[in-house]
């Protein structure tokens, strides 16, 4: 799934009690993909990587720098993803709801990721097992993805539209 979406799916699945819950959701709904290709994209950005060629159809995976394969495994890991959310809650002494953004990011691409480009392997480290979903760019997927997303967003702000008085109900300042 692509890291606008995958923000926004954080964002409304978790962060719906004030506008710092949402903008943290959002944040580990991306924080997958922003730890893997945003570190290649900022690399290209610094002439320190060669930048890959996209085309409609998804690059070969041989092309894409070892390291974001690596930390592809790290950050869309079911297991580390659940450690992380277990390390969070022991310091700050209580769940990070918002943290719930990441693990959802992971079950999203799942079954939007196929073997042909980057499988997701949520398993990782104890097990290779990924399997063979289908393609996030698929019009089948986006579209239905855009659609709902949209819907969602707008019952949302529907529901907690401004009063009268002109006072936000949307985010509760917190």
């Amino acid at each position: 799934m692509d890291i606008v979406s995958h923000g926004l799916w954080g964002g409304i699945a978790f962060g719906r009690k004030n506008l710092r819950s949402f903008s943290l959701a959002c944040f580990f709904g991306v924080l997958p993909d922003l730890f893997s290709f945003g570190l290649l994209h900022f690399a290209v950005l610094l002439d320190l990587a060669e930048r890959p060629r996209f085309s409609p159809e998804p690059p070969d995976p041989s092309l894409i720098p070892a390291y974001v394969h690596q930390l592809y495994n790290v950050t869309h890991s079911l297991v580390i993803f659940l450690a992380v959310f277990a390390l969070l809650w022991v310091v700050f002494r209580k769940p990070i709801w918002e943290s719930l953004g990441w693990g959802l990011h992971v079950l999203l691409d799942i079954f939007t990721h196929s073997y042909r480009f980057f499988p997701t392997p949520f398993l990782w480290p104890i097990s290779d097992f990924k399997i063979d979903g289908w393609p996030w760019g698929m019009p089948a997927i986006f579209i239905p993805n855009v659609i709902l997303l949209a819907l969602l967003y707008v019952w949302f702000f529907l529901r907690h539209r401004r009063p009268p008085d002109g006072s936000s109900q949307a985010f509760r300042r917190g």
